[in-house]
């Protein structure tokens, strides 16, 4: 049975509320291992699990009865426990959470990890420089930015993105050959991984119609050109860069990379809000997000649908999804 450590993500969001869930559903099949507070945890099971004994993690140990294991990470002080609010303490939370969490994954403590939703916003509020978790987690494995990438993945689509959370014109000011390449080879082993020997990736273009042979400027032709000959050659099956109306429509390929993103985001939140998986790809870890974010509005209310986390954990252990 495959063990996935699962942070908490937003303290004072639903994290800890579907993280606990999920582990409840997903008893007998895959072991999650709630990373946070122990007050947290135990809060948590007491309102949506329990049937679970929260029992300390240690691997190898035997325990009898259904158990929700966890690691604690006293990080959060119970006095900032508040759901719905957005503090500071939260996000020196969450930052320690996933570090806990990934460091299981690299001691070979557990097989991957699941870092529920965050707030970038409670992030910045603690002073922490923070862009998504493709570049904590480049950070904490001391894998170069410029080789950890985000991959989208719902029942419908897969989707990585060449850049991520930073201004658009900065964003489009980065592209180069380099950096298209790097994340297409991130993706498709990606993808491999996930079970798709031979996968066939699309490249969208830059610009609309993919510049349309240089009338809408000579981006792609500069970049994204070169990009496609020089994977072609390393042996990797990838069409484009093509416009990405037109590929989208198309569905001819297992995977596509987007250039930005809201390129790549807008088709998968639009066909899967609630259902799809974001992977951090490149830094030699199985590490996944889930495509929802932290929902204040709906934090502590009991009412939070855990099934993008169950879909990801499945995912993550190989399970049909």
């Amino acid at each position: 049975m495959k063990r996935i450590a699962i942070a908490f993500g937003e303290p004072n969001g639903i994290g800890p509320e579907i993280a606990v869930k999920a582990a409840a559903e997903l008893q007998g099949a895959v072991e999650l291992v709630l990373v946070g507070d122990e007050y947290l945890v135990r809060h948590h099971a007491e309102r949506y699990a329990p049937q679970l004994r929260p029992v300390r993690f240690e691997p190898g140990a035997a325990h009898s009865g259904p158990v929700l294991p966890f690691v604690d990470v006293p990080a959060l002080p119970q006095t900032a426990f508040c759901p719905g609010e957005t503090l500071a303490e939260a996000g020196t939370a969450i930052v320690s959470y996933v570090r806990e969490a990934v460091g299981l994954a690299r001691q070979g403590a557990v097989d991957a990890v699941i870092g529920c939703p965050h707030s970038e916003t409670a992030i910045h509020r603690a002073g922490i420089r923070f862009s998504g978790y493709p570049g904590l987690i480049a950070e904490l494995t001391r894998t170069p930015e410029e080789h950890v990438f985000l991959l989208l993945v719902s029942p419908e689509l897969r989707i990585g993105h060449v850049t991520l959370h930073e201004r658009l014109h900065g964003a489009l000011d980065r592209i180069n050959t380099q950096l298209v390449v790097n994340a297409a080879v991130a993706v498709i082993e990606a993808t491999r991984a996930l079970g798709i020997a031979q996968p066939k990736l699309g490249v969208f273009g830059i610009n609309p119609h993919a510049s349309e042979d240089g009338l809408f400027g000579s981006d792609d032709q500069l970049i994204n050109v070169p990009a496609v000959q020089r994977l072609r050659e390393m042996g990797y099956s990838v069409d484009g860069p093509a416009g990405a109306d037109l590929m989208l429509s198309q569905r001819r390929h297992d995977v596509y990379l987007a250039m930005y993103h809201d390129q790549g985001h807008i088709p998968i939140k639009l066909l899967s809000p609630l259902t799809a998986s974001a992977l951090s790809v490149g830094a030699g870890i199985l590490f996944s997000s889930v495509g929802h974010g932290c929902a204040y509005d709906i934090a502590g209310k009991g009412i939070a649908d855990p099934k993008a986390t169950i879909r990801t954990a499945r995912m993550l252990a190989g399970m049909p999804h």
